[in-house]
């Protein structure tokens, strides 16, 4: 498979995957305000804080918006065309993507993608997110979920879908790590509520913005801080842990080069799996000894790499790497420019 279109095709099912998870994000931190009423207005806008944090997004967020309020974080992660990591956003790249490999694709595949691109830049789109927003963010995970599936029931099992399985996991993997983190940004509690509602609240939404809450309870009993990560973090069947997910992402990986699981045969793979080990050998009682937050953007990091890593493996030329040693490793930041000037060229 060409290298453009390995990477086209990764890169579109993952802004699909990123659009998915921060309307899932955003709607379930909508509904968990509901339940702290008794919270002035300027506690409730410090909830609204962790959720840019969250993402990663915190630099471009300060040069748009001087506050940040409900109206101004809803905007800026829903809608504002400045943000490339917004959900119009996202679905804008990802369909500009389906554009350029479109002979790769059903018919079925490109028609959902396109429809869902339309009805984000549409004036019902708009009208909902100013009147409805539960509504809004409920099509757009519905259209991701079925565009994900028509993809899996329409895609042959080559590398074209292994690329495509390669993105939307490491995507995947990534926001569940970050939906866990929300918890370490959030504001102080405001005086008489009580200590432990806030933390079951604000757990049970993390649950339920991964779409976990029935897995979880048919598996675990109380929701608590330990029990929610060990669950999101650790667990081999749930299809949005981190290690269900890199699970996915190693197999995929060994499927595209040929090489057998438990070796590898370029640093992409070499990473997953020893990532993957430690997920498989690791416990819940580490990752709150050594501290969630410092683990889980460890974690995020090492993402990260695996993803350089891929594009290094798979879109830059071979030769430039083997005949070039000395030269300075490539940054993500010079990765992510190159990517864009490239697509850029295909429009």
């Amino acid at each position: 498979m060409l290298s453009r279109v390995a990477n086209t095709l990764f890169w579109m099912v993952r802004y699909v995957e990123r659009a998915d998870n921060l309307a899932r994000l955003i709607d379930v931190n909508q509904q968990l305000l509901l339940d702290f009423e008794r919270l002035d207005s300027e506690r409730l806008r410090g909830f609204w804080q962790p959720i840019i944090l969250s993402t990663g997004d915190e630099e471009a967020f300060s040069t748009l918006y001087d506050e940040t309020g409900s109206d101004e974080v809803i905007n800026f992660l829903t809608d504002d065309p400045r943000n490339p990591n917004s959900i119009t956003s996202c679905i804008g790249l990802a369909r500009e993507n389906a554009r350029t490999v479109r002979d790769q694709l059903s018919d079925e595949l490109w028609e959902e993608l396109n429809a869902l691109y339309l009805f984000s830049r549409s004036d019902d789109a708009r009208n909902l997110i100013r009147s409805d927003p539960p509504r809004y963010y409920e099509n757009i995970r519905r259209s991701a979920v079925t565009f994900l599936g028509i993809a899996a029931s329409t895609t042959s099992r080559n590398e074209a879908w292994e690329f495509m399985d390669l993105g939307r996991h490491l995507e995947r993997a990534d926001k569940t790590t970050r939906f866990i983190d929300v918890s370490n940004y959030l504001p102080p509690l405001a005086d008489g509520i009580e200590s432990g509602s806030p933390g079951i609240l604000h757990w049970t939404a993390v649950l339920r913005s991964c779409g976990a809450m029935g897995a979880f309870r048919s598996m675990k009993g109380e929701v608590t801080a330990r029990g929610v990560a060990d669950f999101l973090i650790f667990s081999k069947d749930f299809p949005r842990s981190v290690r269900y997910c890199l699970e996915r992402v190693d197999a995929s990986l060994h499927a595209i080069s040929g090489t057998p699981r438990g070796a590898f045969s370029n640093e992409a793979e070499r990473e997953s799996g020893r990532l993957l080990a430690e997920l498989n050998f690791g416990s819940v009682d580490e990752v709150f000894k050594s501290g969630l937050h410092d683990y889980l953007d460890a974690m995020q990091n090492r993402f990260n790499h695996i993803g350089e890593k891929i594009f290094e493996t798979y879109v830059l030329m071979p030769e430039s790497l083997d005949l070039s040693p000395w030269a300075q490793p490539h940054t993500l930041s010079a990765i992510a420019a190159w990517q864009m000037e490239q697509q850029q060229q295909q429009q």
